[in-house]
């Protein structure tokens, strides 16, 4: 096969995935992950049934790529520790970050389908934990920490300060729409919660050492 045939199928294939993954996120809302069948994805998506098993062979799988999906909001940034020595702008970047994927589009959706078919299939719960939330989690906590051993910041428990720091933003910007429909916040009133939430933090956290202002 040349390179040229090779990369066509290539992107012919992740053009399939794309569109699966989209009737599936869509479906899940609507009938939920009981209800859904893999056959009734591939019918949605427009792929042979054949194309939607060689691609996710179980509904588990589609779901975990889903997830994945959703918490990979710029793959093309990454999710590298920023560097230490200011936990300020450390802590706008990834305030912001978090910020940018709870906010994008179907990711409240996604945790309502979570919530309503976890007592049934506690596994969904596990992977959007696992997958989604807790690779950020300790991707923000290890930094807390690193700064913590750098002494710029005083952090008894880095969980703990991790938990505060990180739920002031998503109790703005997400679990509102887990019940209210309407919730919409605007870009600003994100960016003002994500910059409260640092000041907050600092004040609790930071060593005089640490201030760089």
């Amino acid at each position: 096969m040349t390179p040229g045939v090779s990369t066509y199928h290539q992107q012919v294939a992740a053009e399939k995935r794309a569109l699966i993954l989209r009737a599936a996120t869509d479906l899940f809302s609507e009938l939920g992950y009981d209800k859904t069948s893999l056959a009734r994805v591939a019918e949605r998506a427009g792929v042979s049934t054949a194309t939607m098993f060689k691609q996710f062979p179980t509904k588990a799988d589609l779901f975990e790529a889903i997830v994945l999906q959703f918490w990979a909001a710029d793959p093309g940034a990454g999710m590298s520790p920023p560097e230490l020595g200011d936990p300020r702008v450390a802590l706008q970047t990834l305030g912001h970050r978090y910020a940018q994927l709870l906010h994008r589009p179907g990711m409240a959706g996604l945790h309502r389908m979570v919530i309503a078919e976890a007592p049934r299939f506690p596994e969904l719960g596990r992977v959007q934990f696992d997958l989604g939330k807790e690779p950020f989690f300790e991707l923000v906590r290890d930094y807390v920490e690193s700064e913590a051993t750098g002494g710029r910041l005083r952090v008894p428990d880095g969980v703990r300060a991790t938990t505060e720091f990180l739920g002031m933003i998503s109790n703005f910007v997400l679990w509102p729409q887990l019940l209210l429909q309407e919730w919409s916040p605007t870009d600003r009133a994100i960016a003002e919660t994500v910059e409260s939430a640092v000041e907050t933090f600092l004040a609790r956290y930071m060593t005089r050492d640490g201030d760089s202002r």
